[in-house]
């Protein structure tokens, strides 16, 4: 599936001083995804509904290619590197707000005890819990919650980044990672911090993460697209939270399970995100004028059957609800999916995906809630439904 060049002149050649150069790896890898994609209700600027069919990129998994190394340093050490590029098939341009290298770059070491990275990497929330919700198996983003504020499907990175992961240990494993905000005199303005841990033995996984983010809408939201500080308002246009960009903190609270019987795999998982200090104009616009906090809570249910070696079927529902603050009376989301993905082999599958949104309540902007499935244009009313047939091809 991947393409690996390995350089061992290590056994080759020897100095006289009896050193020995150590072995490396370099490996290509990728994933195109394409799929025709069908939504029932897109608002446009006449403020209608109207239905829309259209080729769209990353229906399963987001387009990507990679490179991945290691050096062996001796002593059961090694040197590590990832640069991984997101890309739009169906235009060829860049993801991540056109970032070269967008979805991750780092370099570090690794040894008995862990590995150590320094970069642009994925929080503990991704890395603990991601892997609990349908979206990141086989749903695709368009079930990830509102908007993927929980950032459980990973749309958002975390830039400077020191990052610990532990080996695994009888089937436990943990880490933290630590993002600087570089801010001159303000050793906490867009910092980002975060920990989790994960247990796997026989039927059963589990995963727990907390996340802590200053000034989200400039480190967090904003740096997931332009790799500097800056405001996401153009960048994270859900209605489901786009009102409170002027939060001075972000906290979240992830846990996630999987129990499999058979060839049934029942999951689920579990997010607090608490938004603080709204009103810091510093971070984000605020035009309605919040204050306090606000608090999302969503959980999600899935259940996934292998129906023969290469046919698996997926079925999902999700409930989030906000609270009230201010203007906004509190809002709820309501996500159902059903997909199915049939491997042509092992690195080709066919898939398709439907799902439904209904939201109810005032939305953060002040109006009524409406349907937002996360990556499409939000729906004029409460409810919102699309379809997507696609192919995935790994390397």
């Amino acid at each position: 599936m991947k393409k690996a060049i390995y350089v061992g002149v290590g056994t080759a050649i020897s100095l006289a001083t009896g050193s020995v150069f150590a072995q490396s790896s370099v490996t290509l890898y990728g994933i195109i995804d394409e799929a025709v994609s069908w939504v029932n209700s897109v608002h446009t600027a006449a403020g209608a509904g109207h239905s829309q069919v259209a080729l769209q990129a990353n229906g399963l998994q987001p387009s990507r290619w990679g490179l991945r190394g290691t050096e062996d340093l001796g002593g059961g050490s090694k040197a590590v590197f990832v640069l991984e590029n997101g890309f739009d098939p169906t235009s060829g341009k860049f993801s991540q707000g056109g970032l070269e290298f967008g979805r991750q770059v780092y370099v570090g070491l690794s040894n008995p005890v862990g590995t150590v990275t320094f970069g642009r990497q994925y929080d503990s929330v991704v890395d603990y819990v991601g892997s609990f919700v349908s979206a990141t198996q086989w749903a695709g983003i368009t079930m990830a919650h509102g908007g993927d504020l929980d950032n459980l499907v990973n749309s958002y990175r975390t830039n400077n980044a020191i990052k610990y992961a532990s080996r695994v240990i009888n089937g436990f494993r943990f880490g933290g990672m630590y993002s600087f905000g570089g801010v001159a005199g303000d050793v906490t303005r867009n910092q980002i911090w975060s920990l989790g841990a994960g247990f796997s033995r026989g039927p059963l996984s589990v995963g727990a993460a907390y996340l802590n983010v200053r000034q989200p809408n400039l480190s967090f939201f904003g740096n997931s697209t332009t790799g500097t500080p800056s405001a996401a308002t153009a960048n994270n246009p859900s209605p489901v939270i786009a009102g409170f960009l002027s939060a001075h903190s972000y906290q979240n609270l992830a846990l996630g399970a999987a129990y499999n019987v058979s060839n049934v795999t029942i999951g689920g998982a579990f997010s607090n995100v608490r938004l603080s200090g709204l009103g810091d104009t510093s971070a984000g616009p605020n035009p309605k004028g919040y204050r306090g906090s606000v608090t999302f809570n969503s959980i999600e249910g899935n259940l996934r059957y292998l129906a023969a070696a290469d046919l698996s079927i997926g079925v999902a529902y999700d409930y989030l609800r906000q609270n009230a603050t201010g203007t906004s009376n509190g809002a709820t989301y309501q996500t159902a999916s059903i997909g199915a993905d049939y491997f042509l082999s092992k690195r080709t599958d066919l898939y398709t995906i439907a799902a439904f949104q209904h939201a109810s309540g005032t939305a953060s902007t002040g109006g009524p809630a409406v349907a937002d499935l996360t990556t499409l244009t939000p729906s004029s009313g409460k409810n919102q439904s699309t379809a997507r047939i696609g192919i995935r091809h790994r390397f």
